[in-house]
């Protein structure tokens, strides 16, 4: 006689854990994002009642006071930084840029980053400021 080896196993997949896990993910990037985008502390320069204060999906640029260029807290040439964005801009066409410029850099520094991106093929760049108190 042949024995017949019979299993009793129970096909279904529960998902709670899995919904658990996905909310705390969530959860720990909501909580941590402001953390990585608020990077370099900058002195940004005052525009009136209708400031721009830039898009959160936008490509955060800045300079600082000694005109060093920043992508997140990233110190870069400018060069750099202008690859590093097209590079991006492969995964996303529409990428718009803001660039943080502080209060007390040199008007120059901004203006030869925008005249970059400007030369790279960017057509959303935008300069970020504050409102007036």
């Amino acid at each position: 006689m042949s024995r017949r080896n019979t299993r009793n196993s129970d096909a279904s997949l529960s998902l709670t854990p899995m919904i658990d896990v996905m909310t705390v993910l969530l959860a720990v990037f909501m909580v941590s994002m402001p953390m990585l985008t608020s990077g370099i502390d900058l002195d940004l320069p005052q525009a009136g009642a209708s400031a721009l204060t830039g898009d959160d999906r936008a490509l955060q640029i800045s300079v600082d006071r000694e005109g060093n260029y920043f992508l997140g807290t990233d110190r870069l040439s400018r060069e750099d930084v202008v690859r590093r964005a097209v590079a991006m801009r492969g995964e996303n066409p529409q990428l718009s840029i803001m660039i943080n410029g502080d209060h007390s850099t040199s008007y120059g520094a901004v203006m030869q980053m925008m005249g970059a991106l400007k030369d790279a093929g960017f057509a959303r760049v935008g300069l970020r400021t504050r409102l007036e108190n």
